[in-house]
């Protein structure tokens, strides 16, 4: 195996240990920020830490689901892997819904856990779980280091997969004796050794031009807009492609920003709770051009319904995503900005399209996304407008999971990208306070909104001692209807209105709880208080949380049930 440059270490007279290797090895790959928790099996990390408090910085959370969820906001918002460390046993397992929804969002992730010390692996020793085969399935790949020396490869290598191809989690598992191991000579630094993980990066020249002649011959094709297109950083040149070709295009709930809202030719979010128009240009295309989405149940509906007169061309990194769900008659392996680098190339001819994208844009303006104004009390839609006009559309979003994430979807319209982060394939409830707590430390100088649900907030509602600690700017925004909401609209629509257990009927006082954390807390609950404070809540310079009691009825349309087609929405118009 080659052999680098060997590992600078920081002078000291005390011994060094696998511990203080870990931290040089994450200062080398330019981690700066750690988010953990302590505990038994990983103190001899924590000591490393102390000792490298001037080269890292550690963020202490209050929850093991709190920090790997602020991991991800990080990683989202700087493309580069959050880096998390946990105890062994239950702090470990903590950590599975945040690895979950990770491996499902494609967020980079290096995850550092515990482990108890090699010769009791396998007693049932105390805080011992078997990590490994817990986190097979939901990891892109998974270490369990066995020797000191093994380190800096390891290192290295879970950096590399957890951030190229499909990014991914990788979970790295250290034995104490390994952490707390001396070490006796200055281990040396390797290449990596990964035959079998080569993603690839450039689409065959072959189906490039395919797509190239098919888009020439289609007279209605329409893109659709995936999380890949922004994890490759190529909004730009989707753009450009778009306006080039004059191409209609929908975004996934997780590719909102990719393609911007205000163009003409954005027809907003497709899938369960996306437009009619959005919808609508799928069901009819004649061309399906997907770029970095993995045509997931809540996007396409029944697949009987989804696209049947499309050919289906599929821009993936992931090989594994091509044909899985819908049968592709253009399948393109390829990272997302050089497959449009080349397209933009190669794709000379435009198609004869000029009466689709004319039709498809009547759709936008006789279906627009509505609501009915209650004067008795405040619209949730109304809300997320009124947020999104005193940020002028530029704060980063961060939501939890149900009513008010789709809202946000619909109602916060995105011009730029990376200014989106919500769980998608997941659905992790207690998701978007803590990431972003994430986004903020990734990007301190952005307004950063938490959009969340009153039951959704109180999963990780502890982490406010962060924001208050750090003095994190975050603006919370809870969206208090007093029930579960998708739950409960769920139950009305197909449940015979049977809302079992989805109705809270008792809420801590939030105002009292924000403030017992020394952070400014306000009620609002109707339109006129609301447009009169918002200016100067976002205004504050510290971390504000707003409770806004919105009407509890109201439901996120238009939507397509469980079981039918993207042709066979409800609520599409005013009841």
């Amino acid at each position: 195996m080659k052999v680098e440059a060997k590992l600078e270490f920081q002078t000291s007279t005390a011994p060094k240990t696998g511990a203080d290797l870990l931290i040089d090895l994450l200062v080398k790959e330019g981690v700066e920020t750690i988010f953990g928790y302590p505990g038994g099996a990983v103190l001899p990390v924590y000591d490393a830490i102390y000792k490298a408090k001037d080269r890292i910085s550690h963020i202490l959370f209050r929850h093991e689901q709190g920090m790997i969820h602020a991991a991800e906001g990080f990683a989202r918002i700087t493309g580069k892997p959050g880096v998390v460390i946990a105890t062994s046993g239950p702090g470990a397992t903590n950590l599975v819904t945040g690895i979950t929804d990770a491996m499902m969002d494609s967020l980079p992730l290096v995850v550092f856990t515990g482990q108890v010390a090699r010769s009791v692996i396998g007693t049932d020793a105390f805080q011992e779980a078997d990590v490994m085969a817990i986190t097979t399935p939901i990891t892109k790949h998974n270490y369990q280091v066995q020797s000191i020396s093994d380190l800096p490869r390891i290192v290295k290598e879970a950096f590399h997969i957890a951030s190229t191809g499909r990014p991914g989690p990788v979970l790295v598992d250290l034995p104490k004796d390994i952490t707390s191991g001396v070490l006796t000579d200055a281990p040396e630094d390797t290449d990596m050794d990964i035959p079998g993980y080569q993603p690839t990066f450039k689409p065959n020249p072959m189906q490039i031009k395919k797509l190239a002649d098919s888009l020439a011959k289609a007279h209605k094709p329409v893109i659709l807009a995936g999380a890949g297109v922004l994890h490759a950083k190529a909004s730009e040149q989707l753009t450009a492609f778009a306006v080039k070709h004059n191409i209609p295009v929908a975004t996934t709930l997780l590719g909102l920003g990719s393609f911007p809202a205000d163009n003409a030719l954005s027809l907003g979010m497709a899938g369960m709770h996306g437009t009619y128009a959005a919808n609508m240009a799928l069901y009819e295309s004649d061309l399906l051009i997907n770029f970095g989405a993995r045509f997931d149940d809540r996007l396409t509906g029944s697949l009987k319904h989804f696209a049947p007169y499309a050919k289906v061309a599929h821009i993936d990194i992931d090989p594994a995503e091509i044909g899985k769900n819908v049968p592709t008659q253009i399948p393109i392996v390829a990272d997302a900005k050089v497959a449009l680098t080349e397209l933009l190339i190669q794709a000379e001819s435009s198609p004869k399209s000029e009466e689709w994208v004319e039709k498809v844009l009547t759709f936008k303006q006789e279906f627009p996304l509505w609501y009915k104004h209650d004067p008795k009390g405040m619209c949730p839609q109304w809300l997320i407008e009124a947020v999104h006009k005193v940020t002028n559309g530029d704060a980063i979003v961060a939501t939890d999971v149900g009513q008010h994430q789709m809202w946000a979807a619909q109602y916060y319209t995105f011009n730029q990208p990376h200014r989106w982060i919500t769980s998608g394939g997941l659905g992790t409830m207690g998701f978007g306070f803590p990431a972003a707590i994430g986004a903020q430390l990734a990007a301190p100088e952005s307004t950063v909104v938490a959009i969340v649900g009153d039951g959704g907030f109180q999963m990780t509602l502890q982490e406010l001692s962060v924001i208050y600690e750090r003095k994190l700017p975050i603006k919370i925004i809870i969206v208090n209807n007093g029930a579960l909401g998708m739950v409960r609209q769920w139950q009305e629509l197909m449940y015979d209105n049977r809302t079992s257990e989805s109705i809270l009927h008792t809420q801590p006082d939030f105002v009292k709880l924000a403030e017992s954390y020394g952070i400014r807390g306000v009620m609002i609950d109707n339109p006129e208080e609301l447009i009169a404070s918002l200016p100067e809540l976002f205004a504050h310079d510290g971390p504000v949380l707003i409770d806004c009691r919105v009407l509890q009825q109201e439901k996120v349309y238009p939507m397509i049930t469980p079981g039918k087609g993207l042709n066979e929405m409800i609520g599409v118009k005013p009841e």
